[in-house]
């Protein structure tokens, strides 16, 4: 597609006063703040899970004792993806062309785009977490109460219900009950949670009332008093507006950077149009599910 003079028929002209549509506020990175970011080298790398070893046994006088075998678990590929957008815009228009904001300002908005993508990659791995369709190397979405292991069934599903006092209080019991690959407790802290931003004035009122919130009862909020209050991610690219997320100090959720973004430009000598793209190129996914828990609301 290519810009052209009637694409924009009001900057051929003098006397429009202003423009708008370019000079949003955008809101801060926020796919950094779920993901750990790690560069790659690679057209793709793998996380492998190592499983361990299980409990000790008693050893009886006299006996042998028990020799035990760790190993590989599952083996979870992070594919690097290209993504890109540019525009083309004609000789002509740049000529005629009575003002500079809006030609200006395009390598702003195609950065503006890039950025947009990119946190729609990260946050559609959340979109995603409860969707059969979308499973991991255990052959499981993100969130499920049936991730296999070599100790058995694990879940990090909060049972369905909106962001309140007593389910994040669920989500915390929940994550305290996790086990490594071979069935031994680990320890697991919250330390984020992801909301939608509708979810904003709910979570902190959550998070910094001193006494339970809703209730007539002079209750202490157990979750600040005792320390647990996470800090909060509001993210608007989640589609999901009740949906919820508790992220862990597990690395498991990783956004891998093959290539930084890179901004070119070209004179095509044919036609003289002018040709601006941006590239980069990375990958995001899950290998350990124990690094988010979460609740589809209701």
């Amino acid at each position: 597609m290519l810009i052209t003079r009637a694409t924009h028929p009001s900057t051929l002209w003098p006397g429009i006063k202003s423009f708008f549509g370019l000079t949003y506020e955008e809101w801060e990175p926020l796919y950094n703040q779920i993901f750990t970011e790690e560069t790659s080298d690679k057209a793709y790398e793998e996380v492998s899970e190592q499983t361990g070893f299980g409990p000790a046994r008693v050893k009886s006088e006299g006996q042998s004792i028990v020799y035990d075998v760790d190993g590989e678990g599952r083996k979870q590929r992070f594919t690097n993806v290209t993504y890109g957008l540019g525009y083309m815009v004609s000789r002509e228009e740049i000529e005629d062309d009575q003002y500079t904001y809006v030609s200006r300002n395009r390598s702003k908005a195609l950065a503006f785009s890039m950025r947009s993508s990119k946190e729609m990659v990260h946050a559609n791995i959340l979109n995603r977490a409860f969707n059969n369709q979308y499973v991991g190397a255990d052959g499981q979405p993100l969130i499920s109460d049936s991730h296999p292991t070599r100790g058995g069934l694990q879940s990090n599903k909060v049972a369905d219900a909106d962001l309140s006092e007593s389910s994040l209080e669920d989500a915390f019991k929940l994550m305290w009950s996790a086990k490594n690959a071979r069935g031994l407790p680990i320890v697991l802290r919250g330390v984020k949670l992801v909301i939608h931003p509708s979810e904003l004035f709910n979570a902190e009122r959550i998070l910094k009332s001193t006494m339970r919130v809703g209730t007539a009862n002079n209750d202490t909020n157990a979750i600040r008093s005792m320390g647990l209050a996470p800090q909060v991610v509001a993210n608007p690219y989640l589609t999901d507006l009740d949906a919820w997320f508790l992220r862990t100090n597990v690395d498991g959720l990783t956004t891998y950077k093959r290539r930084a973004v890179e901004f070119q430009k070209a004179d095509d000598f044919d036609t003289e149009n002018v040709k601006a793209k941006a590239t980069e190129r990375y990958s995001a996914g899950w290998s350990d599910f124990r690094a988010i828990y979460g609740s589809q609301g209701t």
